[in-house]
């Protein structure tokens, strides 16, 4: 019965000692820490919470983040209102973007961090959502958040946004990563 038991004891010894020495981190850490780096970017510009009443937004690189979801996953800085055009529900909205991952961007840092996205390829398909659907995963892939500059701003507006995890790709959320992301919203491809 010795000979048994040992080698059982054994196993359980060693299964314990592997996940005691697993340095994961929870999903609450993993929040936590996405949160850090966000405020860590904000911290440097001037942070508005909400929406300006007459929805006037100030406009430029020196304009404020304004914060635009009950959530505090998405924050967005005005660079161009675009035009007077404003999407309607299921609207095709095309929009060419630049992300940067938010754990490594350096605010007034050289900048030399690539960006991935569609910004600058002419050969990329075309990106769409159908405005304010959720309903299809066209318009769910890149997130909740991509889509909300559109309910304040007309076509052919430019952004930037900070989009927290929850808000973002649909695919991506489990990684607890927040982005960057500079954004033009267009009405048609070209």
């Amino acid at each position: 019965m010795k000979k048994f038991l040992s080698p059982i004891v054994l196993l359980i010894a060693i299964a314990m000692g592997l996940t005691s020495c697993d340095d994961s981190k929870s999903y609450a850490e993993l929040l936590a820490d996405e949160n850090q780096a966000v405020n860590k970017f904000l911290v440097e510009f001037k942070v508005v919470d909400g929406i300006p009443a007459d929805s006037v937004f100030e406009v430029g690189e020196d304009a404020p983040f304004y914060r635009i979801d009950e959530n505090s996953d998405v924050y967005m800085q005005v660079l161009s209102v675009g035009t007077d055009e404003k999407p309607e529900k299921n609207d095709r909205v095309y929009f060419r973007f630049t992300r940067y991952n938010m754990f490594y961007y350096v605010v007034g840092g050289d900048n030399t961090l690539l960006g991935t996205g569609n910004w600058d390829s002419m050969n990329t398909e075309a990106t769409f959502f159908l405005f304010d659907n959720t309903s299809v995963s066209q318009s769910t892939q890149y997130g909740t958040g991509i889509q909300l500059p559109m309910k304040f701003l007309g076509y052919n507006a430019i952004v930037n946004l900070v989009i927290k995890s929850q808000a973002g790709p649909t695919d991506e959320m489990s990684y607890v990563v927040p982005y960057l992301y500079n954004v033009t919203y267009n009405k048609s491809q070209i």
